[in-house]
């Protein structure tokens, strides 16, 4: 069976990819998600396990995250583009990638958000200086979660 926050976090990934469709099979069930925020739970029958006929779907499975931290007018923000775990460094060893003071081109890696054991570099998209870093090292963030402000140059 899926646990809650495993859909939640493949409804918020295919709601905000390209991506039209998924479909997995785990634990005995079958999930499928269609397009943004529509869930379709298809449970899979053996011969010992009771026919169960799955919920409706409401279309608005994912509750909306908290209202974000408001910047400061001379800054840009660079929001976290899906849900996963934010990390500062490639890897425990390494020294972060940027640190507040830091001057960053555009194009320049900033973090990684890993999502379902895949590492996503996000890039900064403006030249500037680094003035704050929202999220700890190693914390759960959402999409669209406040990431880095930095001051355009």
């Amino acid at each position: 069976m899926f646990k809650f926050e495993e859909i939640c976090e493949l409804i918020r990934l295919v709601g905000s990819s390209k991506v039209s469709k998924v479909e997995i099979e785990h634990g005995g069930s079958t999930l499928r998600i269609e397009g943004p925020a529509q869930v379709v739970a298809v449970p899979v029958q053996s011969a010992s396990a009771p026919a169960v006929a799955p919920a409706p779907s409401t279309g608005h499975a994912v509750e909306p995250a908290a209202a974000p931290e408001a910047p400061a007018d001379d800054v840009h923000v660079v929001t976290s583009p899906i849900v996963g775990t934010f990390y500062r460094a490639p890897n425990p060893d390494a020294e972060p990638y940027v640190k507040v003071g830091d001057t960053v081109s555009s194009g320049q890696v900033l973090c990684i958000v890993e999502a379902m054991k895949l590492m996503n570099e996000i890039e900064s998209d403006v030249d500037g200086t680094i003035v704050k870093v929202f999220p700890d090292n190693a914390a759960p963030v959402e999409y669209g979660a406040q990431l880095f402000a930095i001051k355009p140059a």
